[in-house]
């Protein structure tokens, strides 16, 4: 290749051309020259974002940040993403960052399957990310509290806490240890099944018997379900008027006839107490009670002398009497 001044300018604009390429690239301005459409985002606050950001869906760049500006008291992003991607109405946008100090970027979920294509001028929800600088003063805060506990432990302060404590253990060192010393020989009886205590654990008719006990409380359960069941039959029955108690409770005939009889034994004593019929004038009638009475005593005067009397004269006697 010739050293001309035409090759050296050649390689110049070649390089020049690059260089804008790449800065165009870098601060998102080839995408002024890219077809697509807009859609906007409100946020509270966008942390560093900035012109020329990424817009991600599922970590694939769908377009950049071509606008920020305040309005309303919120913080309005305008986004213009590649005309063949796609997103729906009810996406969500939200600003996140790739690290600690990492680039951000808008990341737009996908949205429901059966929600509409955004258009040009379509705002889209948004949801808030945890703001950096907030976390860091919480974390540095929780680190100072930490500080703050752990000089709490260190040097007099730590006596203090735990000289009670060892005075206390060395004062009591034998209760202490026949303490120790009884618990582990109750430990060891009940792991050799002594005891009520190690009965119950490990006496297998213990076990059998209570085993045996839930099984009949089952037993019982099933028959009073059953027996609950057959007593809701027959209230089924009843109301649905079978059987003689359902006849009895649910059939009009039954009941028009009881009335009746009833009604009847009405008229019947009613006419007893005006002393109608045979049954009133046995009740109601003086001198049917006087001659009664009369042939009581004439039956008692005839008997008196039926001691040492024959039985022909003893019914001669009462014929007499009587008539």
């Amino acid at each position: 290749m010739k050293n001309t001044l035409e090759t050296r300018l050649g390689i110049f604009v070649a390089l020049a051309v690059i260089a804008a390429v790449l800065i165009l690239e870098t601060v998102g301005g080839v995408e002024r020259f890219r077809r697509g459409y807009r859609v906007t985002a409100d946020f509270n606050t966008v942390q560093e974002l900035k012109k020329g950001d990424r817009v991600k869906m599922a970590g694939v760049e769908i377009g950049r940040v071509e606008d920020i500006q305040l309005s309303n008291n919120k913080v309005r992003v305008t986004m213009k993403l590649h005309k063949d991607k796609i997103v729906k109405t009810d996406s969500v946008a939200t600003v996140k960052f790739t690290g600690l100090l990492g680039q951000n970027f808008v990341a737009v979920d996908f949205g429901s399957p059966g929600a509409p294509r955004a258009i040009d001028g379509t705002p889209l929800a948004t949801a808030e990310q945890p703001d950096l600088s907030a976390m860091m003063k919480r974390i540095d805060n929780v680190a100072t509290g930490i500080e703050n506990v752990t000089r709490t432990f260190t040097g007099i302060k730590v006596d203090k806490l735990l000289g009670p404590l060892i005075n206390f253990v060395e004062a009591n060192q034998e209760p202490l240890t026949a303490t120790i010393s009884n618990m582990q020989s109750i430990s060891g009886q009940i792991s050799r099944g002594n005891g009520t205590l190690g009965k119950i654990i490990y006496d297998e008719s213990l076990y059998n018997s209570a085993l045996s006990s839930i099984t009949n409380l089952q037993e019982a359960a099933a028959e009073i379900k059953i027996t609950a069941g057959d007593a809701r039959k027959i209230v089924d029955q009843v109301n649905s008027g079978q059987g003689t108690v359902g006849k009895l409770l649910k059939d009009e005939t039954l009941y028009r006839e009881a009335t009746a009889a009833m009604t009847n034994a009405r008229e019947i004593l009613e006419k007893v107490n005006q002393g109608k019929g045979s049954v009133g004038k046995l009740i109601g009638d003086d001198e049917f009670y006087r001659n009664a009475k009369l042939t009581l005593q004439k039956l008692d005067k005839a008997t008196e002398g039926l001691e040492d009397q024959g039985p022909l004269s003893v019914l001669g006697i009462v014929i007499g009497k009587l008539f």
